[in-house]
């Protein structure tokens, strides 16, 4: 996954081994190396899991403070017990109060453990679930391995903001036709959305969605353009971008260069 931008380059290179658990390694590997974009000369190494565990959720966030309502806690439903919802966790709660958080995963104990994890966070209401959830929920972010529909999106309700992070392929899905026709739909690129997503590319197979449906961009958010239809539910499908793991990458060595040159006008 390259990307270039003005000083910098950079490229990550990921690795998915589903038998790495049973081995005790984990199921995602990987590294970024950044560039300096003059010269292409490396000037560092991440750890590409670690930077992805923090570009995705952050991503999620942005479009949260432009999606949800910031005039009353929310409540939230949560899929997955993996190391994306607990990023999710933190990310959402820099940017939106929780009133309430339910985790639905299933792993049972892994469930317990990040409904163990919100409560240290502060989150006043915390418990485990199941998928009915959606139904009394502000917020729903899916993050998760899923690659069929976690839930009934005809009980999402007006309003409401729904964020799926965890698919990536263009037949595999974590939200069904049901929501995404109900839907405000906004991705990070039309073009990459529909190359990629299944929860698009499956519905728009179906008849159900034309190519048009796409109401915007995470930039469109951005630049000030809100939501149309205060009935429909909002729904974020990132499928992420490689100028984020550039973007953070950038922020993360610039700012331990940072501390280094602190680190050493201090000691001097």
């Amino acid at each position: 996954m390259p990307a270039a931008s003005g000083a910098w380059a950079g490229v990550k290179v990921v690795g998915i081994a589903p038998g790495n658990p049973a081995l005790g390694l984990p199921r995602i590997t990987g590294g970024y190396l950044l560039l300096d974009g003059a010269t292409l000369l490396p000037v560092a190494l991440l750890d590409g899991i670690a930077l992805t565990s923090l570009r995705t959720p952050a991503v999620s966030a942005l479009a949260v403070r432009h999606l949800a309502p910031a005039d009353r806690p929310l409540s939230l439903v949560l899929f997955g017990s993996g190391p994306q919802a607990y990023a999710h966790l933190d990310a959402l709660l820099a940017v939106r109060e929780l009133a309430e958080a339910v985790v639905v995963a299933r792993n049972p104990e892994g469930a317990r453990r990040l409904a163990a994890y919100a409560e240290e966070l502060g989150v006043p209401k915390v418990r485990t679930g199941t998928a009915e959830e959606v139904a009394e929920a502000d917020l729903v972010v899916c993050c998760t391995t899923a690659r069929e529909p976690l839930f009934d999106g005809r009980l999402v309700r007006p309003g409401a903001t729904v964020v799926a992070v965890g698919s990536h392929e263009p037949d595999a899905r974590e939200t069904d036709t049901a929501l995404v026709r109900r839907s405000e739909v906004y991705v990070e690129s039309r073009t990459a959305a529909l190359r990629e997503a299944g929860d698009l590319l499956i519905p728009e197979a179906e008849g159900a969605i034309g190519p048009g449906h796409i109401a915007g961009t995470l930039a469109d958010l951005v630049a000030g353009r809100a939501p149309a239809d205060p009935a429909a539910p909002r729904l974020f499908k990132s499928v992420g971008m490689a100028w984020e793991d550039l973007a953070v990458a950038v922020a993360v060595y610039e700012a331990a260069r940072s501390e280094e040159d602190g680190g050493s006008a201090g000691e001097t």
